[in-house]
């Protein structure tokens, strides 16, 4: 690839279009008069290029690069340049089916400056890597010699003969870009280490928790989704089988209502029969007024009321021995409850009592050892002053046995008036305890007697309850009314299902407010659990679990309505 045209406008001493055409593949040269443009021309190319030093084209800033720096009317230079692209080996990467290559490069006064590669806007590093896979780096430092460096380029040491051959074969452009990767990759392993930090530190953390959290919930949902069914299960159960009690207890109803039919059908009988034996009565009345015969009538019913008053008179007897009998129930429970409690307070005495003893019996111990030792010190004494020191050490002086035996006779003496004083008062509380304890004995055979005349009291009662007449009837009547309490407590537990039924289906209960004045509130027709009707009731706890909460949900005549 060469130069093959240069296409110079508005650019440096170029006012005008100017174009230089037919470049020679082997151009190495620029000749012609002073001021008559050759350096513009290779500033131009250098420009074209992509020189960032613009003091190697004489020039300070992009402005001063436009022809009088847009004095003159002319407010913008721009350079072409065709490249030769017929050999296809040492064409630039991406450009092999190019026979020509344009490069235009412009800069406007106050505008932008931009490139365009065969006549297409291209990003200035376009450009670059255009002329970089060809060997051409216009910024390189000996890419362009100037006047007077010949000379320093002659006596460049082989470091620098080194680096200048690396530009020409183009392996700088290389290390170059590797230097700029290697930088770019240090500022974005900078943001990588920020970004894996973050990661570890928050994010990561974060999502870890909230898979945690999701996780527990997703057991919740699933264990509230069981419960829920199974509830719904268990309440269609509870129903099922309080239906069918309810069936049997509209059986058995149905029943007593039958035979209660039948105690009325028998009772109509009886009524017929009583009235026929009144009629008879009245005919033997009759008869018998006719037929008197000394009186009989009379004294039969003198004694029928004499019967009727015995028997109001055993009655009141029997209710009234029942009632004693009752009492005297109370009486001995209440006497056993204080034997046994009075028999504690004993047992707790006696064994107060044996401590105490005990205690004595340490005390007495501990006195007659300070009796002894007491006696034992005033031999001791009695043999210092007589001054045989009898019963000290030898070795010591019999002042020191004596102020010795001083002490331990104050000690002995101290602790036999100790053990005096404890021994009192363990007298003194051993007297009121033997006292207390005798009272309580006395005052439990007194409740003993007062329970065994109760039980007697009792036994009596007993006997004499169950050789009445009317003790038969009574238990009767206690069996009367353990049915009664069984039926009370049947009917009970009946009412409490009933509750805790109406209490889980609350929602079939709706109630509302009027939402206007005058509101009809037919126009409401109520839940769907109420508006249905099941053919088959074996199908009723299937349906109930697929409607599931749809079965609370309110039905209107239209959908204005509410």
């Amino acid at each position: 690839m060469y130069v093959e045209e240069v296409c110079i406008d508005g650019f440096k001493s170029y006012a005008q279009r100017t174009v230089v055409p037919a470049f020679d593949p082997l151009f190495n040269a620029i000749t012609g008069l002073n001021g008559s443009g050759k350096s513009n021309i290779l500033d131009a190319i250098c420009f074209v290029l992509g020189i960032t030093n613009l003091s190697q084209v004489r020039a300070a800033s992009l402005q001063e690069l436009v022809y009088k720096q847009g004095q003159a009317g002319v407010t913008k230079a721009s350079v072409s340049i065709v490249f030769n692209n017929d050999d296809r080996s040492r064409s630039p990467v991406g450009y092999e089916h190019c026979d020509r290559i344009t490069v235009t490069r412009q800069i406007v006064i106050g505008g932008r400056n931009k490139y365009l590669i065969n006549g297409q806007t291209a990003q200035p590093t376009r450009v670059q890597n255009l002329f970089h896979s060809v060997q051409l780096n216009v910024n390189n430092p000996h890419f362009l010699i100037m006047q007077g460096r010949i000379t320093k380029v002659l006596n460049m040491k082989p470091p620098e003969i080194l680096s200048m051959l690396e530009e020409a074969a183009g392996t700088r452009m290389y290390e170059s870009k590797k230097e700029a990767a290697l930088k770019t990759l240090d500022k974005k392993q900078t943001k990588v280490d920020e970004i894996d930090k973050l990661l570890e530190e928050e994010i990561l953390p974060t999502i870890d928790k909230l898979r945690k959290e999701r996780g527990e919930y997703m057991k919740w949902a699933a264990g509230n989704d069981a419960l829920e069914r199974l509830r719904r299960f268990c309440v269609a159960h509870e129903f099922v089988s309080l239906n069918d009690e309810l069936r049997g207890r509209a059986l058995t109803t149905k029943k007593l209502r039958d035979e209660s039919d039948a105690l009325d059908a028998r009772a109509a009988d009886r009524d017929v029969e009583t009235n026929a034996l009144l009629q008879e009565q009245r005919a033997l009345e009759t008869e018998q007024s006719t037929n008197d015969q000394n009186g009989e009538t009379a004294r039969l019913a003198e004694e029928v009321s004499a019967m009727t008053k015995s028997l109001v008179k055993e009655r009141a007897a029997l209710e009234h021995k029942t009632s004693a009998v009752d009492a005297e129930r109370a009486t001995a429970a209440r006497l056993r409850e204080q034997q046994s409690q009075h028999e504690q307070e004993a047992a707790k005495e006696e064994e107060r009592l044996k401590a105490l003893e005990a205690s004595h019996v340490l005390v007495t111990d501990a006195e007659k050892a300070a009796v002894a030792a007491f006696e034992k010190a005033e031999l001791t004494l009695r043999g210092v002053q007589s001054g045989t020191g009898a019963g000290g050490d030898g070795n010591k002086s019999l002042q020191t046995q004596l102020a010795e035996s001083r002490s331990s006779v104050a000690e002995l003496e101290a602790k036999g008036k100790n053990a005096s004083m404890r021994k009192k008062h363990c007298e003194k509380e051993l007297v009121s305890l033997k006292k207390k304890l005798e009272a309580t004995e006395k005052k439990g055979s007194k409740l003993a007697e007062a329970l065994r005349c109760a039980e007697a009291s009792f036994e009596a009662a007993k006997k004499a309850h169950e050789a009445h007449p009317g003790f038969a009837a009574a238990s009767d009547l206690s069996t009367l009314e353990s049915e009664a309490e069984t039926a009370e407590c049947v009917l009970r537990d009946a009412q409490e299902k009933v509750d805790v039924l109406n209490g889980q289906l609350a929602g079939l209960d709706f109630k509302f407010a009027d939402p206007e004045a005058k509101f009809d509130r037919r126009r409401v027709k109520g839940v769907v659990a109420k508006l249905m009707r099941v053919s088959d009731p074996a199908t009723a706890t299937a349906l109930e679990v697929v409607a599931g909460g749809k079965l609370f949900q309110v039905v209107v005549d239209t959908e204005v309505t509410g």
